[in-house]
């Protein structure tokens, strides 16, 4: 890096997210996907990316675009400490969330979310969407609270915010009128569908729920089959309505965990059946991971997990999330893309050295989310960077490494307390 005018730097950038014109020589790269390159910027945009000689010395250092989380609970973050669930179970966990909602103010949503967000920020985070409790004592202090977030992060990070409320509830007219109020903040619809799903029942409330966002023109996101039994029951309901009634909106499908327990070929038709129906999936490893199969006294071997890989092949778009950082659905996290990385290593299998290991934090990510940029590096791109002191993938997963972190084009120092 330089005081010149045009600032650059020499790093290490992966070779599936460097995009060069077609008259350009494709460069070299090292066994892990590498490619050696400068990057300049000016006025928050990069310029074209060079390439650097061979004859030049490797760089030291990673770069990455700043990252996005798909799926995080801004709203409950930091409440372990309060309400835990030393049990680990999903039941344990709605328990001890219904007790914290009941007690929930917006100088406590602020104070945690804000200490959220500059954590994610520091740590490479460009973008957030956080489902929000939605019904109940607790749910107007958590609007209130993350859209003046929203509104004072607006220019270093794009937080999406999904309203989380039973399915049925957007059939009644209460749901209709939260509906509009979320539609009109740029949000989007959220809902629960895990066993049992009924059958009639089930698709009377998810035709409604879409009705609705086409409607108000707004997305939709599920917590669907975050289940450790029928597999894909959630999801075979969505099916049937989607095949019959296919409405021009956004689908995303969190959690999709139980999923991963169908055998084979009955797995392959219904990740078939999802790319055909464009349902995009954010896979939530670590909270799944720690939640679902318990049984006393004995390590699951048969994990419940999104099936990442089957998902890509079938072409559906698949992204990671963190999901719950310090609250009683998960005891840990921390807002922290590159821990994330590593941490789906040992449980979905995702090398970041290849392509598709790579896109769910990045490319997948961002086209979840529909955001304008894809993530790719490349002349005109915005200059929003992660900068890491490492120069290799198993540097930058061993231990989350140090990192600056570039945006519109300025090294941003978080604010001293």
């Amino acid at each position: 890096m330089t005081a010149d005018p045009t600032p650059w730097l020499d790093a290490w950038v992966p070779r599936s997210l460097l995009q060069l014109p077609a008259a350009k020589p494709v460069p070299s790269a090292t066994a892990e996907g590498l490619t050696p390159v400068r990057l300049r910027w000016r006025d928050g945009r990069l310029l074209l990316p060079e390439p650097l000689p061979q004859q030049q010395a490797p760089p030291c250092r990673l770069v990455l675009p700043r990252l996005v989380d798909p799926h995080v609970h801004l709203d409950k973050a930091f409440t372990w400490s309060a309400h835990p669930n030393l049990s680990g179970t999903y039941s344990g966990a709605l328990a001890a969330n219904l007790e914290e909602h009941q007690q929930r103010t917006q100088t406590a949503v602020l104070e945690r979310a804000e200490r959220a967000l500059q954590l994610g920020c520091s740590r490479g985070l460009r973008a957030v969407r956080s489902h929000i409790d939605s019904l109940g004592p607790g749910a107007e202090a958590s609007w209130q609270a993350l859209l003046e977030l929203r509104d004072r992060w607006r220019d270093r990070l794009t937080l999406q915010l999904v309203a989380l409320v039973p399915i049925d509830h957007w059939s009644t007219p209460d749901g209709a009128t939260l509906a509009r109020r979320v539609a009109a903040a740029g949000g989007l619809l959220g809902g629960v569908l895990v066993p049992p799903c009924r059958g009639a029942t089930v698709r009377q409330s998810l035709r409604g729920m879409l009705r609705l966002a086409q409607q108000l023109g707004c997305g939709i996101d599920l917590h669907i089959d975050e289940a450790d039994r029928a597999p894909a029951a959630g999801l075979r309901q969505l099916l049937h309505v989607l095949e019959r009634e296919r409405p021009p909106l956004p689908i995303t499908c969190s959690h999709a965990s139980s999923l991963g327990l169908l055998a084979d070929r009955p797995l392959q038709r219904i990740c078939r059946r999802m790319a055909a129906s464009d349902l995009r999936v954010a896979a939530l490893p670590l909270t799944n991971g720690w939640l679902l199969a318990r049984r006393p006294g004995c390590t699951p071997v048969l994990r419940p997990l999104a099936p990442i890989h089957q998902l890509q092949r079938a072409g559906v778009c698949v992204a990671v999330g963190g999901d719950n950082v310090a609250d009683p659905w998960f005891p840990a996290g921390g807002f922290d893309p590159i821990a994330l990385m590593a941490s789906s290593l040992p449980l979905a299998q995702l090398a970041p050295w290849q392509r598709l290991g790579l896109a769910p934090f990045t490319t997948a990510a961002a086209a979840l989310m529909d955001l304008a940029w894809d993530g790719v590096i490349r002349e005109g791109a915005p200059a929003d960077l992660m900068l890491l002191e490492a120069s290799n993938w198993s540097e930058a997963l061993m231990s989350p490494p140090e990192r600056q972190i570039l945006i519109a084009g300025h090294w941003w120092r978080p604010p001293t307390r």
